[in-house]
Parts: C-alpha cells; structure tokens; sequence
C-alpha cells in the first residue's frame, strides 16, 4: 500500500523545505560536489542498461531485456528528463519510474544532461539536439516525458522543434512541470503556505544559475511564456500542494486557445512530483503514465 500522503509531508517538510526556503543556504547547496548519477544496480539487474556519450554527457538507454514480455508497443520510446532544479543528479525515485517504464516495454532515453552552477541551459540544449536527431534517424517518435525542471525542459525543447520545423514526439508528458524560472506568478506565495517541499527563495537561486545570464524570458528557460500552438497532446500532472501548480491554469488556458489537447491530472493536498510519491495517489498516476508511455492507452 501506499504511504499516507501527511507522512510525506512531515518527512518533506522537515528534510527539504528549510533548504529551499533559504537563498543563501541554497546558494551553498549549489556548491556540493555532484554525486554519482548512474543507474542503480537493481535497475540493471531488471533491465537492459546500455551508456554512451553525447555532446560529452552521460546517456543512458533502458529498455526490456531480451525475452521480457512487457505490455507495451513494441515500438514504444521515452525520452524521460530528469528533475532537480537543473541543479541536482537524477534520484532513485526517477530510476523506479524509468524500470516501470522498461518493464512495460518501452525503451527509454535518459540524458544525464549538465546540471548548474557548472553548465547551463545551452549545453542542455545541444545535448537533446544531437540524441533526437538520433531517435529521428531511427524513425523513432518517442514520449518526451519530464518532471519538475525536466518537465520544463521537456516543454520548451518541445516548442523548439516545432520552431525549427523538425519531427515532433508522439506525445508530452509533463510531471509537476517548472514553467518559469523566474517564479512570477503571484499564486506561487499562497502555494507556498501549504508547499511541504520546495521554496521559492531556492527556486529563484536555481533559475539563475541555469539560465547562465540568459533573459529568464526565453521560453527554452520559461516555457510557459513560449506558444503552445502546433505542440502534441499533453498530459500534466500536478498536486495542489506544490508551487509550480500556481502555473497550470495558465498552461491549461493557453493550450485551449491553442486547441493543443492536454489532460491535465490535479491531486488535491499531494505534494510537488507526486507520481514519483510513494503514497497511494502517487502510485495510481504512476501507473497511468506508465499505461499511457508504453501504448496502450
């Protein structure tokens, strides 16, 4: 069963929240060494794990061992980006979603992209430029699915194939998506109150440094300021106990008047990315995403 959503909310609130709550103690955390990012050894154990470079990053593909009988498609590809403020590794609980993923037979693409202070958003972008050309030359249409900042990311590179006129993916997946860098959306603060995990003073330290000194308006850094017109179908899921939630009235209305489909998933009191929860809630949106990403919905 799942965990109880208050006993998360405690653990996150008395782990997380002072640290995101805090510029000047964020600002530190952004100076730690990166731990080591790879794929857990369970995960290899259960799943096909290859690892190549691109653009000088990690790329790790994880699909279905040989003789698996996954009830995805057997064409069913994931583009999955990883969340962190763009400043924290990939997490285990980004690893379990991804087995979930496998084991359903879809084979999914994660990028190890370069996270701030050292890198910035450019290097991001020219990592997923070259890996989907990839994908495209094998005549892959993936997912591209994301959560918090890789949900942001997923959203503006998403806008900017369309912008270039290349293939678009099969569909977006956004989980808890951060949509704009630079926070400024007044809901944020009443969000704030109830948000047991994340803390707009944090976000704020992250954004910059991601953004490198770029204008946080470019809609690769804040998506939400870019066109929806001409994107895929979305699907959003958020908890209305998160900040980045402030921003997903302003999605919904802006891919209606775009007339691009998005099923928008709101749980009432979960936290920020709860798929990736442990709670019942969590478990039950997991499940649809995996359902959704691996084709057989």
């Amino acid at each position: 069963m799942g965990i109880d959503t208050a006993i998360v909310a405690a653990y996150l609130r008395r782990t997380r929240k002072t640290l995101y709550s805090d510029a000047e103690r964020y600002a530190r955390h952004l100076q730690q060494p990166k731990a080591d990012a790879g794929p857990p050894r369970r995960l290899r154990r259960r799943c096909a794990v290859a690892e190549h470079a691109v653009e000088g990053f990690r790329h790790v593909t994880v699909a279905p061992r040989t003789g698996a009988t996954g009830s995805g498609t057997a064409d069913s590809v994931v583009l999955y980006l990883h969340g962190g403020a763009y400043v924290n590794e990939i997490a285990s609980q980004h690893w379990t979603l991804i087995g979930m993923l496998a084991r359903a037979g879809a084979t999914v693409h994660v990028p190890l992209y370069g996270l701030a202070p050292q890198h910035t958003f450019t290097e991001a972008y020219a990592m997923l430029d070259a890996l989907y050309a990839d994908l495209a030359a094998d005549a892959s249409e993936p997912t591209i699915m994301g959560d918090s900042a890789g949900g942001g990311l997923a959203l503006g590179f998403a806008q900017t194939l369309r912008d270039s006129a290349r293939p678009l993916p099969r569909a977006l997946t956004l989980i808890a998506p951060w949509l704009d860098i630079a926070c400024r959306n007044p809901e944020i603060d009443a969000i704030e109150v109830y948000d047991p995990w994340l803390g707009k003073a944090g976000a704020l330290v992250a954004g910059r440094e991601w953004a490198g000194g770029a204008d946080p308006d470019d809609p690769r850094l804040s998506p939400v300021l870019g066109s929806m017109a001409g994107l895929p179908p979305i699907d959003a899921y958020y908890g209305t106990f998160d900040i980045t939630y402030a921003d997903a009235p302003i999605l919904a209305r802006k891919c209606r008047d775009a007339e691009t489909p998005l099923d928008l998933q709101v749980a009432a009191g979960a936290c920020h990315v709860y798929p990736l929860v442990p709670t019942r809630a969590g478990r039950a949106a997991r499940r649809r995403i995996v359902t959704r990403a691996a084709g057989n919905s």
